[in-house]
C-alpha cells in the first residue's frame, strides 16, 4: 500500500553553496528520504503549551528572516521602532551569549555595494555574546540622525540584512536528535508575524516534517501547530545549544530578478516552545 502523502505530508529541503559538492548534495536527499519514510505513519497531535524543541537550520532562517524586517535598522532603533529595542541604550535586554550574528557580505553572494554606491565593509557586527552592538546605517539615516546613529556602513534603503550570519555553537548536528531526547523536531516554521513587535514576540505555523520525538527518535510526525514565543525566550532563557555546523541558504524569490542575498543559520535546541494551538 503506499503511503498517504497528500495535504502537509511533505519534505522540504534546500541545499545551497559556492561551488558544487555532490556528496553534500547526496546527503541532503539521504536525509530527505529517511524524514519522508516517516511521514507515513499515523499524525499525533499535541495540545497546546510549552514543549521542548529543535529547530532546524530552515526553521531558523524563518526566524532570522522575520528579525530583518527593522530589527537590525539603525532608524528603526534610533525610533523605537525595532522588534529589538529593548536591547537597545540603557539597561538593555539581552540574549544568551552564545548568540552572535553579522552582517557578513563577506561569506554569502550580496556584492559589496549597495544601489547609490555606497561600499559596504566586509563584516559589521550585530550581536556579540548575545548584546546589540551594531546596527545597518543606510547612508540617508546616517545624515539624518548624525551622531546618534554613526557613519553609513553601506545599508541598502531599508536597512535590511542581505548576508546575515549567525554563529554556531558546540552541539554536532547528527547529535541533535539524541540531545532533544523527547520533543518537538521542528524541520520548517511558516506564516511567520509579530504578535507583539515591542517585546520581539513572534508567531507563525510548523509546516512539512515536523515530528515528535522520544528517546532521540521519531515517534510520529505532528499535525500543523502555531508558536507564539519571545526572541528573548528562544535564544535567551530557553536556548541549550547552537549546532557546530550551519548552512547558507539563499533567496529564492526571483521577481525580475534573482535576489543576491542570503542567511548562514545553525540550529537551535531549546528547552521549551509555547505552542497556543
Amino acid at each position: 500500500m503506499e503511503p498517504d502523502h497528500r495535504a502537509d505530508k511533505a519534505v522540504k529541503s534546500a541545499l545551497a553553496g559556492l561551488a558544487w559538492d555532490p556528496a553534500a548534495f547526496a546527503a541532503k536527499m539521504a536525509d530527505a528520504q529517511a524524514l519522508l519514510a516517516h511521514l507515513a505513519q499515523p499524525a499525533r497531535q499535541l495540545e497546546p503549551g510549552r514543549c521542548r524543541a529543535y529547530l532546524a537550520p530552515s526553521a531558523m532562517e524563518e526566524v532570522l528572516g522575520l528579525l530583518c524586517w527593522n530589527g537590525f535598522s539603525a532608524r528603526a532603533l534610533a525610533t523605537k521602532r525595532s522588534p529589538l529595542a529593548r536591547m537597545h541604550g540603557a539597561d538593555a535586554a539581552c540574549l544568551d551569549a552564545r548568540v552572535a550574528i553579522a552582517e557578513a557580505i563577506v561569506d554569502g553572494v550580496a556584492p559589496g555595494f549597495q544601489a547609490e554606491g555606497f561600499a559596504r565593509p566586509p563584516r559589521i557586527p550585530l550581536l556579540e555574546a548575545g548584546r546589540l552592538v551594531g546596527a545597518l546605517t543606510s547612508p540617508r539615516t546616517a545624515r539624518e540622525f548624525g551622531d546618534a546613529v554613526g557613519p553609513t556602513n553601506g545599508a541598502n534603503a531599508h536597512e535590511s540584512p542581505e548576508a546575515l550570519a549567525m554563529a554556531g555553537g558546540s552541539l554536532a548536528a547528527r547529535d541533535a536528535m539524541a540531545a532533544l531526547d523527547t520533543g518537538l523536531y521542528v524541520s520548517n516554521l511558516w506564516y511567520l508575524n509579530y504578535s507583539d513587535r515591542s517585546a520581539c514576540r513572534m508567531t507563525g505555523m510548523t509546516r512539512f516534517a515536523t515530528f515528535w520525538v522520544e528517546g532521540g527518535r521519531i515517534v510520529a510526525p505532528v499535525d500543523v501547530l502555531r508558536f507564539d514565543d519571545t526572541l528573548y525566550r528562544m535564544l535567551g532563557t530557553n536556548l541549550e545549544a547552537l549546532t557546530a555546523e550551519t548552512e547558507l541558504m539563499l533567496e529564492s524569490v526571483t521577481y525580475r530578478e534573482r535576489a543576491l542575498s542570503g542567511m548562514r543559520v545553525p540550529g537551535a535546541l531549546l528547552s521549551e516552545l509555547t505552542f497556543t494551538l
